[in-house]
């Protein structure tokens, strides 16, 4: 059983939701002809907004979906509705806040047991860097700041990379001084896609976008892209 997760740097779906690529990616790799994809948008407080761009954007495709709500009548078995999917997609927000509330209620553990039978895991921004063991967050006013987060995969994540201006340098900085553990940077648009725990695949739904790795080096950090496969022209 294949254990992936899909970490979007950001703008999965559009506001005008007329670039639905990383989309269609993310329900290909469940192999199902209708999958059932549920919409986590704790980082968001379940904003409205969210969850309505999100079944808009799924409308276009052939699948069930579904979301989950922590803030407004839970589902009683949550084990039960999270093994149920074939997919997970989760929303951007407050990344800290997002996950007290998941360990809360438990979610961690059903969404770890998820990946571990198949279910196809994701999100952008907040849910990207979730799976990581760190991740470069702005969930507190401020400067950005590193977060421990589920350790689904190894080393650290950093979304944003070329729409944030302060993302890059803060990131090879903190990976630089090892305050932030080896990892991989994606550009908006870009989807990281693990394969139980190794990066197998670099795609991007816009032409110039980027995944990269940065890495300690003797003299600061080294970045270097991977090499990303633009969606659009296949």
């Amino acid at each position: 059983m294949k254990r992936q997760i899909i970490a979007i740097g950001g703008t999965a779906l559009p506001l005008e939701l007329d670039n639905p690529l990383l989309i269609d990616y993310f329900l290909r790799q469940t192999g199902k002809r209708k999958p059932r994809v549920c919409f986590i948008g704790t980082a968001h407080g379940d904003a409205d907004a969210g969850r309505l761009r999100f079944y808009a954007g799924l409308s276009r495709f052939s699948c069930r979906p579904t979301h989950l709500p922590l803030f407004a009548r839970t589902p009683r078995d949550l084990e039960s509705f999270v093994l149920g999917q074939d997919a997970i997609f989760v929303g951007g927000g407050n990344t800290r806040s997002m996950l007290a509330v998941w360990r809360e209620w438990g979610l961690d553990v059903h969404l770890r047991a998820a990946w571990q039978r198949g279910v196809v895991l994701g999100g952008w921004s907040a849910g990207s860097i979730c799976w990581f063991e760190q991740g470069l967050t702005d969930s507190i006013a401020g400067p950005l700041t590193v977060l421990d987060c589920l350790g689904f995969l190894p080393g650290s994540n950093c979304p944003h990379y070329d729409s944030e201006p302060l993302r890059r340098p803060t990131y090879r900085r903190l990976v630089a001084q090892g305050k932030m553990t080896d990892g991989h940077a994606a550009d908006d648009g870009v989807a990281l896609h693990y394969v139980d725990q190794k990066l197998t695949r670099c795609v991007s739904s816009r032409p110039h976008a980027r995944g990269y790795r940065v890495q300690r080096a003797a003299r600061g950090a080294v970045e270097k892209r991977v090499r990303t496969i633009y969606l659009g022209s296949r």
